[in-house]
């Protein structure tokens, strides 16, 4: 006998809890189904402005400010030799919050998923789908419990929030080659013992090489006086050094303020120095019948503007509102109400990568601009990229020329 509900949601991260919370405050039944245990380590820690609206619609954002003292944070500054230039998010164009949080992600997705469970979201950890038919008048998939036997389960929509992992797309031979360079991330935790005051604890600091533009560095401070560090560049800038241990000290070393204001840091810690070999991806199918695809199971651009949280919980919503008509009788057509509306965004943040690893948009941030501009700018890097009444998202293009 199959169990039924009205969602299933296939991953318990941000984007989906999100759709689950937000679906079962709307009165459908939703299970979530989690093919790993929390908390566990994930790479993403920086919150933006607007990720914490859609936080609290899905009532989490009073549980993440009381939770486990993450670290407050109003802007980012970005730093090339003896440059400095700082965003406010405080001081941004349009409405929505001004300010974020950094987070260590074991705790928050914890955090997340906790109030949804509370809500009364059925979540299943050690639960993984192993087949997906999307054919027919519901959707139906095989689930395979840690230690238990496989069963059946329908649902008149599954989202597809499982991440990197892209379950629907692995099982279906959807994912695809992306035309972005593979970049490699070489990341971990350091006790920082930061006391230089040219530091602003409550700004994410992205450092560039000096000599080498396409090579970058980020610096996200946690409340307890850590810091998470990572390098991101093309393969070859690194293929002289043997680990990620090394790559991190060395370009540490060759960015000048990076090299004063972490002298004193902690390297050995019980975070272990961590390598993706390349982050960028796609899928060849980002909805279909009974399915859609949330935040980085549809793909992913790059982690320079912190923007991945961001779009995987502004998926959700979209998704969740869009579900919210559709169950409830209304036509909804998923290309024009999602994937083109989500791409707005997304296409938006693509053209400032672009930009950024040309160096046309490091001068651009790095440039004298009104006062207009610098809110504009700053709204944008704050994650309201879906505001078609900002310049910087409705030319976006035009900005990199």
């Amino acid at each position: 006998m199959n169990e039924y509900f009205d969602v299933v949601v296939v991953g318990a991260g941000p984007a989906g809890a999100v759709a689950a919370a937000l679906l079962n405050q709307r009165g459908f039944s939703v299970c979530v189904l989690e093919k790993q245990y929390f908390p566990r380590f994930v790479i993403g820690e920086s919150l933006l402005p607007h990720a914490m609206e859609i936080l609290q619609e899905a009532g989490f954002a009073d549980a993440v400010a009381a939770g486990y003292g993450f670290q407050y944070k109003n802007g980012v500054v970005f730093n090339w030799g003896d440059r400095h230039a700082r965003y406010s998010f405080t001081d941004k164009f349009g409405a929505g919050p001004g300010t974020a949080f950094n987070v260590q992600r074991d705790r928050f997705d914890q955090i997340l998923i906790d109030c949804a469970i509370g809500q009364g979201v059925t979540v299943r950890f050690g639960h993984s789908m192993t087949a997906f038919n999307g054919a027919g008048e519901h959707a139906k998939m095989l689930v395979q419990p840690d230690g238990g036997q496989i069963y059946r389960l329908e649902a008149r929509f599954v989202l597809d929030a499982s991440g990197y992992y892209r379950a629907i797309p692995r099982l279906k031979g959807w994912e695809s080659k992306t035309d972005w360079p593979m970049r490699q991330v070489h990341f971990t935790h350091i006790d920082d013992h930061i006391t230089d005051s040219g530091f602003d604890r409550n700004k994410n600091l992205v450092a560039v090489h000096p000599q080498h533009r396409d090579v970058w560095m980020w610096l996200i401070p946690f409340s307890n006086g850590r810091c998470s560090i990572g390098v991101v560049g093309l393969p070859e800038r690194f293929a002289d050094l043997r680990s990620s241990a090394d790559i991190l000290h060395r370009s540490v070393a060759e960015i000048p303020f990076l090299a004063r204001i972490l002298a004193r840091a902690e390297w050995d810690n019980d975070v272990p120095f961590m390598y993706l070999p390349g982050y960028s991806s796609s899928v060849t199918h980002s909805h279909g019948p009974h399915f859609a695809l949330l935040g980085n199971a549809a793909g992913f651009l790059d982690p320079v503007f912190s923007s991945g949280v961001t779009i995987a919980v502004h998926s959700a919503k979209l998704a969740a509102d869009l579900l919210t008509r559709q169950l409830g009788g209304e036509p909804v057509d998923w290309q024009h109400e999602f994937a083109d509306t989500l791409n707005l965004g997304v296409s938006t943040f693509r053209s400032y990568v672009e930009g950024w690893y040309e160096g046309r948009f490091q001068e651009v941030l790095h440039q004298a601009h009104t006062d207009e501009d610098r809110r504009m700018l700053s709204a944008l890097l704050a994650g309201y990229a879906w505001n078609p009444d900002n310049l910087y998202v409705q030319q976006a293009g035009t900005f990199m020329m």
